[in-house]
């Protein structure tokens, strides 16, 4: 799930935070949070951010609680290279963290943008759990064998395309927000190609402040 402009950017032309979305979509973020096992976000994302999304809404945390789940969903974090500075705030946050691993070599997208002097930091030292994968079909199976079954993707752009791009995007999620940034940053890379599919709209709910939830669910297009 994202916020978008209504040009479909998650970001302004240089760069940086947009500050999309209002209350009306950060209650419809924890909502989803509420909803999930777990949440997935790339390492880029985590660097940027420094955080991933919590919920502090005392109705969704006591109905977690009343189903005998966690306070918050599973932190999914995906890296190839597993570095992630150490002194983030993600690392003081109270949830469990998983390193998903990707097999191949890191990708430019995920080195850090600004490498720290001294020594290369240890690979995620605080996560609870590592799962290397070869395929996300491969990946969603182990997720599920661990009871991770309901799967929330806060970002970034070229993971939510990788997943769209391998057909494992069951639900689109966007609250469109009034304004126009214009630039490149869209939230699915530019170049992405992908099969023709056709999403069938579920939910429109304003949100206040002039946003609007749109949540879509992917229909397998018809075999002529």
């Amino acid at each position: 799930m994202l916020a978008v402009s209504l040009d479909g950017r998650l970001a302004p032309p240089a760069g940086g935070a947009a500050q999309l979305g209002g209350a009306g979509d950060r209650r419809a973020l924890e909502e989803a949070l509420a909803w999930a096992d777990a949440a997935l976000l790339g390492a880029e994302t985590l660097r940027r951010h420094g955080s991933t999304c919590l919920i502090h809404a005392p109705d969704l945390l006591a109905a977690r609680g009343g189903q005998g789940r966690s306070a918050q969903p599973t932190a999914l974090v995906l890296s190839r290279s597993g570095h992630i500075p150490p002194g983030l705030p993600f690392w003081r946050q109270p949830l469990q963290r998983w390193w998903l691993q990707p097999a191949g070599r890191p990708s430019e997208h995920d080195q850090p943008a600004h490498p720290e002097p001294g020594p290369r930091p240890r690979m995620l030292p605080g996560c609870d759990r590592v799962l290397a994968f070869s395929s996300w079909v491969q990946l969603r199976s182990a997720l599920a064998a661990e009871g991770l079954r309901r799967l929330v993707l806060l970002g970034g752009a070229d993971l939510a395309g990788q997943l769209l791009a391998a057909e494992q995007v069951d639900e689109l999620q966007l609250t469109l927000c009034p304004l126009l940034l214009g630039g490149p940053h869209s939230w699915l890379p530019p170049s992405l190609g992908l099969r023709l599919s056709h999403w069938q709209l579920l939910e429109q709910r304003p949100l206040g402040g002039d946003e609007l939830l749109l949540r879509y669910l992917r229909r397998p297009v018809p075999v002529p």
